[in-house]
């Protein structure tokens, strides 16, 4: 039987996993800004389909830092365009 989505979305409390990674970013998405969990794919782009603007940027790195411990450097979000992009980046910070 396999856990529900949302069930311990703590990365801090099992190994860092792409799965897992990607997991905790779609219900940040889906609790900070309200968004249809169907809108968020892997490949959904964060500016141009899911409207996240910078001050939004702002709040999910922040809720990523609150959920993981871990701080995303500006470097690293620099490169982030996918939701895909940003659970790739949560994966290394997680695995460091």
């Amino acid at each position: 039987m396999t856990e529900p989505e949302n069930a311990n979305l703590d990365p801090r409390l099992k190994p860092a996993d792409p799965q897992r990674a990607y997991a905790m970013i779609r219900a940040a998405l889906v609790e900070l800004f309200r968004l249809d969990p169907a809108r968020i794919t892997p490949e959904a782009r964060l500016a141009d389909d899911l409207e996240i603007d910078s001050i939004d940027a702002v709040d999910l790195v922040e809720q990523v830092k609150r959920t993981t411990g871990r701080k995303v450097s500006a470097e690293d979000f620099k490169a982030v365009r996918t939701v895909s992009d940003l659970a790739r980046v949560v994966e290394r910070l997680l695995s460091a």
